[in-house]
């Protein structure tokens, strides 16, 4: 989400940045958006964030379209790993729509489309907030399961067990992103899309921005920490025994969920970060500050393009296949290393499959949840 709600913009910002709160809104957060007049925005600024924003939004929904294509397509690509993925890139795909009207505020300094598009951008930046870090929480706790429990996991561990583990996680986003539906609104004075909290504002916003920042983000991230160190505790333990191609397998899985979780953590924490140092210290009202905040903001949405590369970077499987898509080689999709158990009489190195991060953030300057 954007940044969700600093105390109170200072006036002589961008209304943009007070409004930008990752989906939309920002808004006067100690006034509640009525403060005087904003001031007109630096035309270098009102021109170079929204072409930023459009650039992300034009990477991101071509590259998650062909995630969410290939996985879709390709039979042989639908594994325990690859449902998460493709959830993450319906997430990122989501955000990625709500985007052009983002950048449209940030050139004009208003919300020209109304309270509804207002209300529903607003809550698609905080569903894909949530559902980012929940599907990785998710990934991480299979990949703990696949590495550690492979055998007494292997009843968990299926497609379809993925997909209802999938539709929780959407069901508890949801829950999660309904403070966003019920208090975002165009604000009077501002005339920006925000969070409009109740009196006493300032508490509102400031628990709304720990409610994100540990519910969304640092507490599904201890919980990946713990995974993954168990994952290395197992590993370590068990030294160069593990010598078999299914064991390699599962740990190029890993690698590639580790590698996501971490490019995830790179592009978020500089904005929770931000957003809770602006609880305790009034940021200088300075252009320096104000650009260094959107580019934490516009950091946090540029996670939604990094994925699809990692997946073609790191896996064979969706390197092929997107090579296939694209009419690069000719070629399929390779099976990844999330089936139950390997084909008999197979030989040779079993593909692994991709496993995505998403990722994947307010009343006032800075929020917490890209909203």
């Amino acid at each position: 989400m954007e940044p969700l709600f600093p105390a109170t913009p200072p006036t002589s910002w961008n209304t943009s940045w007070a409004a930008t709160s990752r989906g939309g809104g920002g808004g006067g957060g100690g006034e509640n958006g009525t403060l005087a007049e904003p001031v007109p925005s630096p035309g270098a600024r009102a021109v170079a964030v929204p072409v930023l924003y459009l650039l992300v939004c034009a990477l991101g929904l071509g590259g998650n379209a062909l995630v969410i294509y290939v996985v879709l397509r390709h039979a042989k690509m639908k594994t325990v790993t690859n449902i998460y993925i493709l959830n993450l890139a319906v997430a990122d795909v989501l955000l990625m729509l709500g985007l052009p009207f983002v950048a449209t505020q940030n050139a004009l300094s208003y919300w020209p489309f109304g309270p509804v598009l207002c209300r529903l951008v607003m809550t698609l930046d905080g569903i894909n907030q949530f559902t980012s870090i929940f599907c990785l929480t998710v990934m991480s706790v299979d990949r703990y399961l696949a590495v550690v429990h492979p055998l007494r996991s292997a009843r968990w561990r299926r497609p379809r067990v993925a997909r209802l583990a999938s539709a929780a996680v959407w069901a508890f986003s949801l829950v999660m992103s309904l403070p966003l539906v019920v208090f975002a609104d165009v604000q009077e004075g501002w005339n920006t899309c925000n969070l409009s909290w109740p009196e006493p504002v300032g508490l509102w916003g400031a628990v709304f921005i720990i409610y994100t920042s540990v519910l969304g983000f640092f507490g599904p991230l201890l919980v990946i920490c713990l995974c993954y160190l168990l994952i290395v505790v197992k590993l370590k333990a068990s030294g160069v025994r593990v010598g078999s191609t299914r064991r390699r397998s599962e740990r190029k899985v890993t690698r590639m969920v580790v590698v996501v979780v971490l490019v995830f953590v790179g592009c978020w924490l500089p904005f929770f970060i931000a957003n809770l140092v602006n609880l305790a210290f009034v940021l200088p009202e300075e252009p320096a500050s104000a650009g260094a905040y959107f580019f934490v903001v516009v950091l946090s949405y540029a996670n939604s393009c990094a994925n699809p590369l990692l997946y073609g970077f790191l896996s064979d499987n969706f390197r092929q296949s997107f090579r296939k898509v694209l009419c690069l080689r000719k070629g399929s999709g390779v099976e990844d290393a999330n089936a139950t158990k390997p084909r008999a009489g197979q030989s040779g190195r079993p593909p692994e499959a991709p496993v995505a991060l998403r990722s994947h953030e307010a009343n006032g300057l800075m929020q917490t949840s890209r909203l």
